[in-house]
């Protein structure tokens, strides 16, 4: 069994990703994506989005890193795939599931759900361009609008030569309600050849155990239970593990926030701190509580007294 990190643009970027690698349990990270529209894209491109790719992590298990790209131009997704792979990424994974107004307007992620065929395209031409023995994989939402095409949508995806397909158990147009409906991962499982990673509402050990249970799936996909509980991939793995304690996160809430400073423009730093907090606010009380304090403050030097004031009481 493996747990893959999920891609969530604009919240698991590289300084979250690292935090969640500290805690462990995590078998490999897919990047956040990297937008590809007709053209082969400058290195600091993807290093912007991953630099994991050219930095060595202090942590010797760190997971490897897979890049996501999203895009509609076949030819155009095969030569960025080629740079991703010669910067050092894991493998390539293609994005057929973000839901994101402005991406499907412009042919991008979930949209593309709609036209199998070229879905099928895309995948066949990238991996005829992938070096022998590269994975590639794709992830993928049930439909757009419903679920009518999910199974053709998988079919033409393992069709087209993809090795691995994770179903983000929901439409597009049901964003991230619950639930997820990890029975049609079930029935993409049994229809399918290729290897399904289920994905959609894992919060929890007991989620986890479920999902695994009507999936069918060995490999899970997690996002937001990560966010919520960044030690969640460790405690599936080692059921004897005690929960995390409030000082271990607020090292690394700190941690968070210093790695940052110098490589984010500062009016982005403490909303993304807020960001983060919000959701550990749900459960963990202290995290509320400096949420509740730092939500008014858009000063980065205050931010920072306040946290060291703070952030380990």
């Amino acid at each position: 069994m493996r747990i893959i990190l999920a891609p969530m643009e604009g919240l698991m970027d590289y300084y979250l990703r690292t935090v969640i690698k500290h805690f462990g349990g995590c078998d490999l990270i897919i990047s956040e994506f990297v937008r590809v529209v007709d053209a082969l894209l400058p290195e600091s491109v993807f290093l912007k989005t991953v630099p994991e790719l050219t930095r060595t992590s202090s942590l010797p298990t760190s997971p490897p890193v897979r890049v996501q790209l999203l895009g509609s131009d076949p030819n155009a997704l095969a030569d960025n795939a080629l740079r991703a792979l010669s910067l050092g990424s894991s493998g390539i994974d293609l994005n057929f599931g973000c839901p994101s107004k402005t991406v499907n307007n412009h042919k991008g992620g979930a949209v593309l759900l709609n036209e199998p065929d070229k879905i099928y395209r895309i995948i066949d031409t990238v991996k005829a361009a992938l070096p022998q023995g590269t994975c590639l994989s794709a992830k993928m939402r049930l439909g757009y609008d419903d679920t009518s095409r999910a199974i053709e949508n998988a079919l033409a995806m393992e069709a087209g030569g993809t090795e691995e397909i994770t179903v983000h158990a929901r439409t597009k147009v049901e964003g991230y309600q619950p639930p997820a409906h990890w029975d049609w991962i079930a029935r993409i499982n049994e229809a399918t050849h290729v290897n399904i990673i289920a994905n959609g509402d894992i919060f929890s050990v007991s989620d986890y155990d479920k999902c695994i249970e009507i999936s069918g799936c060995q490999d899970v996909m997690i996002g937001r239970g990560l966010v919520y509980q960044p030690d969640l991939a460790i405690l599936i793995k080692d059921r004897s593990k005690p929960h995390l304690e409030w000082q271990q996160l607020a090292d690394q809430i700190h941690s968070f926030f210093s790695a940052m400073q110098g490589n984010v423009p500062e009016r982005y730093i403490c909303g993304r701190l807020k960001q983060w907090l919000k959701f550990l606010a749900t459960r963990h009380e202290q995290a509320k509580k400096l949420f509740e304090t730092l939500r008014p403050i858009n000063d980065i030097s205050q931010m920072r007294t306040i946290l060291k004031e703070n952030a380990f009481n």
